[in-house]
């Protein structure tokens, strides 16, 4: 009980920043993350305060976790499979690449390996989620929490600006729907603007578009462990996974080799992704804009350039394999 009296008005008020970011999604065709991360940071004198202090951080920790080991439900063996071996290798390739690249550029720009790998990781995977997740196995010594925000505003900002200018762009390079429709899975950050550039060309563009995505967050574990094992001596000496890894894995297996009913899925699904925009909300009430563009605009320049990256591998993946 006293937890809970605790922790109340901190999650009261990053649900409620959520239920309004949800709202104004549906009504203005954005992404429901970065309005609740700009509703989030308006209300940052309320970080501070010991009535919502202990609740905020609960929503930006705990619940995001949960909410990242959620989403093992959302994948399907059966997906994937459809994309043939081909394209599933050149997808771990750019997903390598992109990676390397983040940290190499990060490097370059003055910034830490721990910084490139999240930037780098978020971009190659899942946009704002991989962010998260990401984030989530860092230790907390080695990355601040403005740069987890800048990361999640600059993925979901380069997403939105993707869904809207790559169908036109692969319709100039002459890729038929089938191609147009892997390439917008292999290079748009998030799955939201994935599906919607996607059947923005056609319905079998979209289709190919989201399982080529399902494919790329089906290597988020991957990522996961890898920074667990590269950041095992700051985290304290151990390279296992953490528990929310470790359920996500677990998920995904039980989705696929265990019938499940569809509105259980549809629960869990929408559970996961309002814990997800809750934790957002969070982390944007315990940030200030001041702080959040405080080491500059080289953030958004990396993100800017990983996006370019792979975009550019994509591009010449396509001429050379699916041409």
């Amino acid at each position: 009980m006293g937890w809970f009296f605790s922790h109340r008005g901190g999650i009261a008020l990053s649900a409620t920043i959520a239920l309004a970011a949800g709202f104004l999604a549906d009504h203005y065709a954005a992404p429901a993350m970065l309005f609740a991360l700009l509703i989030g940071m308006a209300f940052n004198f309320m970080n501070d305060s010991p009535h919502t202090a202990e609740g905020i951080t609960f929503c930006a920790r705990t619940l995001l976790r949960l909410g990242v080991a959620l989403l093992g439900l959302r994948l399907t063996f059966a997906d994937v499979s459809q994309l043939g071996a081909m394209p599933l290798v050149g997808m771990v390739a750019m997903v390598v690449l992109t990676v390397i690249g983040g940290v190499v550029f990060s490097r370059l720009l003055g910034r830490s390996l721990a910084f490139g790998l999240l930037t780098g990781g978020s971009v190659a995977i899942c946009g704002a989620s991989a962010a998260m997740a990401i984030a989530a196995v860092l230790p907390k010594k080695v990355l601040k929490e403005e740069d987890v925000l800048l990361t999640v505003v600059g993925v979901t900002a380069m997403s939105t600006l993707a869904m809207i200018a790559y169908p036109m762009l692969f319709d100039y390079l002459g890729l038929g729907d089938v191609e147009s429709g892997y390439m917008v899975g292999a290079t748009i950050h998030d799955v939201a603007q994935v599906v919607g550039a996607g059947y923005s060309i056609s319905d079998t563009a979209g289709d190919m578009a989201t399982f080529t995505k399902l494919f790329r967050v089906a290597l988020l574990p991957v990522m996961l462990l890898a920074v667990t094992v590269i950041f095992r001596k700051e985290a304290g000496g151990t390279a296992g996974l953490p528990w929310f890894v470790v359920v996500f894995i677990l998920l995904m297996i039980i989705r696929n080799f265990i019938p499940l009913p569809d509105i259980l899925l549809g629960f869990i699904n929408d559970a996961s992704r309002f814990f997800l925009v809750v934790a957002i909300s969070a982390l944007g009430v315990k940030t200030s804009l001041q702080q959040l563009f405080a080491p500059g605009v080289n953030g958004v320049i990396l993100i800017a350039l990983n996006t370019t990256f792979l975009l550019g591998q994509a591009v010449m993946f396509a001429y050379i394999f699916l041409l």
